[in-house]
């Protein structure tokens, strides 16, 4: 059964929530299968719903963007080397929006494969969006584990992020429409 989703301008078809596993590999340090509720699966754009990240918590600067316990909503663009999580704390808090730069990914059947390459984009609720990990990408590159066509891929990817937050169009409308209630009303339709 397909539930259909109406908020504002956008229609979501919610698929019979399913779950698949994102095998997230980052060069020199292994891989790590994320499993997670696929709750819209269009060509374009696939959103999940991570409901709980059991890794170390994640900074921007100083401040948690996200800990052990905290729900993620996840946009996933097939066809960009980039897609957006929702991030929260384990309270629920939303947090902002984390852009994740990376290689093209694979989807076969239930097992999605990503490949980061180091760089990524934040995005405050509240505050100024900056890049992260600059360090660890050009380590990265120092290391030869980051590619000259993925370095060339990160960069017009940066390029792409800053003129579309420049533009007031990034995160993009989707990655602000579903939020995580709407994500979990979703999961339970």
């Amino acid at each position: 059964m397909t539930t259909r989703v109406t908020r504002r301008e956008y229609t979501f078809v919610a698929v019979p929530p399913k779950r698949v596993r994102l095998h997230y590999h980052r060069p020199g340090r292994g891989t790590v299968v994320f499993h997670e509720d696929l709750l819209v699966d269009r060509p374009d754009l696939k959103v999940t719903l991570l409901s709980e990240y059991d890794g170390r918590a994640a900074f921007a600067g100083e401040r948690v963007i996200l800990d052990a316990g905290a729900p993620v909503v996840w946009f996933v663009f097939p066809h960009l080397c980039r897609d957006v999580g929702r991030f929260h704390l384990a309270d629920g808090t939303f947090t902002g929006w984390y852009t994740n730069i990376r290689a093209p990914a694979r989807f076969v059947g239930d097992d999605w494969q990503c490949v980061d390459l180091f760089l990524d984009h934040w995005v405050p609720a509240a505050g100024a969006p900056s890049w992260l990990d600059e360090d660890e990408f050009a380590a990265a590159r120092a290391a030869n584990l980051v590619s000259d066509v993925d370095a060339r891929l990160v960069a017009d990817e940066r390029a792409t992020v800053d003129r579309l937050v420049t533009a007031g169009a990034w995160p993009p409308p989707v990655a602000r429409e579903i939020t995580l209630d709407l994500a979990r009303e979703m999961l339970r339709a």
